[in-house]
């Protein structure tokens, strides 16, 4: 048996699903467990090499896992694509299939086992994935760090640019960013890194401004302050777990209300969020 984990990737989706899946199947990997990642793009499967993950596959949708996995194998699925009905093949021929909830009311529907951000109850596992390093102590550095997501197609940064005047933002570059962008870019921003240095700017760093969901809580776990820019609205289930681990929402770039909510932060410790070790054990057990 086999465990496939499928994460949705693409130049307009960024990677926060790849940093996900690499800490749980790094985890599965250690205690034994065969795995393959299962991408849609070839630069997520490079991505998720910096993270640990050795080997991935790539397929066009949700509809081609059973191009590779097969009958008797298990698979996890953090997509928000539809299925078109192919989720019941899945669980059908597959030994267990644990799919990421896309919202509150996201229920089973065909056996599978929910993923959820607010899971209170032994039918479901907590999709709240942070990796270890994040747990540990670090030295932090006097540094405010931007980062968008790892892609930024629309160009957001640019169209914003007025926010970063006078902030002294550093910013930390997407692995989906290209070159000439970056050209552009170094206009606003006097000091930039690489997107390889990412695990070790989100650790070391006093303050993160982001607008990825993923590096929000790995900062905020890493004992940053940490400010969410709001460009998609959240689901009342995110702004309920942003507000326990205290993560500051500012909506699309307002940077007066940015400037406000800077005075107001008081940080306590972050002890909320669940260790992967209890995560990956209840995966596990379902095996």
């Amino acid at each position: 048996m086999k465990l496939y984990y499928y994460a949705f990737t693409g130049h307009k989706n960024g990677l926060d699903r790849v940093k996900r899946a690499a800490v749980v199947l790094n985890k599965l990997r250690a205690k034994g467990i065969d795995t393959m990642l299962l991408v849609n793009d070839f630069r997520a499967g490079l991505v998720a090499k910096e993270f640990g993950v050795p080997e991935s596959v790539t397929i066009e949708t949700i509809q081609d896992i059973d191009a590779i996995a097969e009958v008797g194998d298990s698979v996890i699925i953090d997509s928000p694509e539809d299925d078109h009905g192919r989720l019941v093949k899945y669980c059908s021929d597959f030994k267990e299939v644990f799919r990421f909830a896309g919202s509150a009311d996201d229920k089973s529907i065909h056996g599978e086992i929910m993923m959820r951000l607010n899971c209170d109850d032994e039918a479901c596992i907590s999709s709240v994935i942070v990796d270890d390093v994040y747990f540990e102590e670090h030295k932090k550095e006097n540094r405010t760090l931007f980062f968008l997501s790892d892609s930024d197609a629309d160009k957001t940064i640019l169209k914003h640019a007025e926010f970063f005047k006078d902030t002294d933002m550093e910013l930390l570059l997407g692995h989906y960013f290209y070159v000439k962008y970056e050209d552009e870019l170094s206009k606003i921003f006097k000091t930039m890194h690489e997107p390889e240095e990412y695990m070790d700017l989100i650790c070391s760093s006093s303050r993160v401004v982001t607008a990825s969901f993923q590096t929000a809580l790995e900062a905020r776990v890493a004992g940053a302050e940490v400010i969410y820019i709001e460009l998609n609205e959240l689901t009342q289930e995110e702004k309920s777990l942003f507000s326990l681990l205290e993560i500051i929402t500012v909506i699309n770039f307002n940077k007066d209300i940015y400037q406000q909510k800077l005075l107001k932060i008081v940080l306590t410790p972050c002890n909320l969020i669940e260790k992967n070790e209890t995560i990956v054990g209840k995966i596990i057990n379902r095996l």
